[in-house]
């Protein structure tokens, strides 16, 4: 047990941290040039311009909202100042359509009116709260009868709420603690933390910090215990773990039963959403679609930022918490942690919180149990990994972290067009070389662990790779599978590969008994409710192959119906003949489709007579050599052989990336008709508006899946419509696979 010794020694490292908090809680009041007015209450500074508060202290004891100035304005003081601030988040009141259950939570969020406002800012805890040994509560305080002084901070002036009520004992420079567990005051002798030296006038007595004995976590928030009188004028303000230094709560009153403390944990914050912005506040007042996110990546780099070479500030909370942890033997330390943290406020929030907890999960070796709290944000994951464990298990947990968040990060936007995706794969690089830089004490096989990072998966490939023809003349097939990152990343995860090969359609029928599960596995990486693309490289003869029509098990159950898979999700063919060695007329006609401002369907016109000779062969390829940028190859002929075979193998060689057909078109012996007629018409219709090449895949799902629904008059034709569709800038994998292969990292 600690002795009197101990907690004295104790106090003296959270000096620093003590005066910290204090200068960073307020006092909410009326608007400033309210004369005789008494403070409501406290708040804490949390970011720039971002008081944290509850939100009952912004209502009168008989529940209706405070009397406040025009527009809301009410007055924050801290600082010896009083500056105007407005109410603008109320998690207490929950989405107009929200049921009676719904949560709610005893914050508020005030900001201050002047942006220019210079202040200080508390540092919020990433985690839940614990049991603590040394905690303590402040509260705001008002300035008033003249008194002014930069330094008063939290620790000036008198603290007193709309019931009025002491506020203990002491003169102004001293600190009035209670030990706890020693049923005595005591008093401190000295001036405060960060206060002038020099005489100063009297003022009314002040007990800017109560320590408190922490008790337990319930449905209520956190309950702590206090040898002295929550004072009037604590609701609002923060409770600062100093073992951890860290604000863990916000103070919410005495409960009137049992008389203990209570406050609302501030990971209660992760439940804030447009929803609580209140009437009158939105606009430029607002933090946005995702305000958690855009208030705590405001928190995390204010304190990064405390830290730039050249500030003239004085000590920081950084520093403070350094001083505390110093000697601990952490590997992730403070200053590990605050690096960490500007990095992840740098990037996007998560897509969905549901990534966050499979990150977590997959560091904790946790499966899918889901985690006994909400994680919201990375920054909310980062704080789930503190396991009590010893120094080195918990770094490689956040290196492991950090590594994954990433790479989803950039797998998110890897072929996402403009400055905002550059930037975010600018980001999600700094963070990269942050974890390889704290990678490097980690032992060797924690480092291959870590490395191969399993990424989200963009697409399934089935590549058929033909070997030679068997006696009878049928060409035989080995086959494969892989996983596709982008820009050309893959991963075999299924092969099938014998000497002698199997002829094509027992090659596909075995890779549909697999496919259907391996799709499925895919779409799980990719996330919630992601159906990954189907990319099927086939070699000259089978450009034909009716992908978008092919039958997989709708799940892995051993009796799993058969659905096709065109309806459900992108499908395209791509040329086998094309890989990693990039032809510069295939990256030009790329280009040159993906600027465009709009395609058009460049209709193959039929093969004339027999007697034409040569000439049409050389028509195609001046058809297609003169093709504009926006010029898309349609064929209404079967491309299995004849005219629409070379047809395609001269689009090919002119560098065309796409093109369009059905999957049994015509042959030679038959003239085009009016299902041609309503097959071109339809690419038209198809391409017009598209907004580039990149959407064709997922456009011409869509018409699949209206076909296969029937949904509208004239789309039957697309039932069986395939799409070619080669990325240069995605190249299938080396064909050999004896050759390495990029891992998913």
């Amino acid at each position: 047990m600690p002795t009197s010794e101990d907690r004295t020694a104790g106090r003296a490292r959270y000096t620093q941290l003590l005066d910290h908090a204090g200068r960073a809680t307020v006092a909410l009041r009326p608007a400033p040039g309210t004369s005789g007015a008494r403070p409501w209450g406290s708040g804490v500074l949390i970011a720039p311009g971002w008081v944290l508060t509850c939100a009952h202290v912004l209502a009168a004891s008989d529940g209706r909202r405070r009397d406040t100035g025009p527009d809301g304005v009410f007055g924050v003081t801290f600082d010896g100042r009083v500056v105007p601030a407005r109410l603008v988040y109320d998690l207490s009141r929950p989405a107009p359509d929200a049921g009676p259950v719904a949560a709610r939570a005893d914050l508020a969020l005030v900001r201050l009116l002047d942006p220019e406002t210079q202040h200080p800012c508390a540092w919020l805890s990433d985690q839940p709260a614990t049991l603590l040994e040394d905690a303590y509560i402040f509260r705001g305080h008002d300035e008033s009868g003249g008194g002014t002084g930069g330094d008063g901070g939290a620790g000036a002036g008198t603290a007193t709420e709309g019931d009025g009520g002491g506020a203990g004992a002491g003169r102004r420079g001293e600190r009035v603690v209670r030990e706890p567990g020693d049923g005595r005051a005591g008093r401190v002798a000295g001036k405060a933390p960060g206060a002038p030296a020099g005489p100063r006038a009297p003022t009314p007595p002040v007990d800017p910090f109560i320590a408190v004995r922490f008790g337990a976590r319930d449905d209520r928030g956190l309950q702590f215990g206090s040898d002295v009188r929550v004072t009037p004028g604590a609701s609002g303000g923060p409770l600062l773990d100093c073992d951890r230094g860290e604000v863990v709560g916000i103070v919410k009153g005495r409960h009137q039963q049992d008389h203990v403390g209570l406050a609302v944990p501030v990971t209660a914050l992760r439940g804030l959403g447009p929803e609580h912005l209140v009437e009158g506040a939105a606009g430029a007042e607002g933090l946005g679609p995702d305000p958690y996110h855009a208030l705590m990546s405001l928190h995390d780099r204010w304190h990064w930022a405390g830290q730039e070479l050249g500030r003239a500030a004085g000590p920081t909370w950084f520093d403070a918490q350094h001083t505390i942890m110093a000697g601990r033997g952490r590997l992730w330390g403070v200053q590990e942690r605050l690096q960490a943290l500007d990095l992840l406020a740098r990037l996007p929030a998560p897509r969905d919180p549901l990534v966050v907890e499979a990150a977590v999960g997959e560091v904790l070796e946790r499966g899918e149990r889901p985690g006994a709290w909400l994680l919201r944000t990375w920054r909310d994951g980062h704080g789930a990994l503190y396991q009590g464990s010893d120094p080195y298990t918990e770094l490689r947990a956040f290196v492991h972290y950090l590594r994954i968040v990433a790479q989803r990060t950039a797998d998110e936007v890897r072929d996402a067009p403009g400055d905002e995706a550059a930037g975010v794969r600018e980001q999600a690089a700094r963070l990269a070389e942050f974890v390889q830089a704290k990678a490097v004490v980690l032992q060797p096989q924690d480092r291959r662990r870590i490395g191969p990072v399993r990424r989200r998966p963009r697409s399934v490939l089935v590549e058929f790779e033909p070997l030679f023809y068997d006696e009878g003349g049928s060409e035989l097939f080995n086959w494969s599978v892989s996983e596709g990152y982008g820009q050309g990343q893959w991963l075999r995860v299924d092969v099938q590969e014998s000497a002698g090969g199997v002829p094509f359609e027992q090659a596909r029928e075995q890779v549909l008994r697999r496919l259907g599960g391996r799709l499925l596995r895919a779409d799980g990486d990719a996330g919630p409710g992601a159906r990954v693309r189907l990319e099927v490289a086939v070699p000259e003869g089978h450009w034909d192959t009716a992908v978008g029509q092919w039958e997989v098990a709708a799940s892995t159950r051993r009796t799993a119906r058969l659905r096709p898979v065109g309806p459900g999700r992108a499908v395209i063919l791509r040329d086998q003949g094309r890989r990693e060695q990039v032809d510069p007329a295939w990256l030009r006609r790329w280009q040159g489709l993906a600027a465009a401002r709009e395609l058009e369907a460049l209709r193959i016109p039929p093969r004339p007579g027999a007697d034409a000779g040569t000439g049409s062969a050389e028509a195609i390829w001046r058809l297609l050599e003169t093709a504009g940028d926006g010029a898309l190859p349609a064929l209404c002929h079967t491309v299995a052989d004849g005219f629409g075979r070379d047809a395609v193998g001269v689009a090919l060689d002119t560098g065309f990336p796409a093109g369009l057909w059905p999957a049994h078109g015509h042959g030679e012996e038959r003239v085009c008709d009016a299902g041609c007629e309503e097959f071109h018409r339809g690419v038209r219709e198809l391409l017009q508006g598209s907004g580039g090449v990149t959407r064709l895949p997922e456009l011409v799902r869509q018409l699949r899946a209206k076909a296969a629904e029937a949904a509208e008059e004239g789309t039957h034709w697309a039932r069986e419509l395939v799409l070619l569709y080669d990325d240069p800038e995605d190249p299938i994998p080396p064909l050999f696979t004896d050759r390495p292969q990029v891992s998913p990292r």
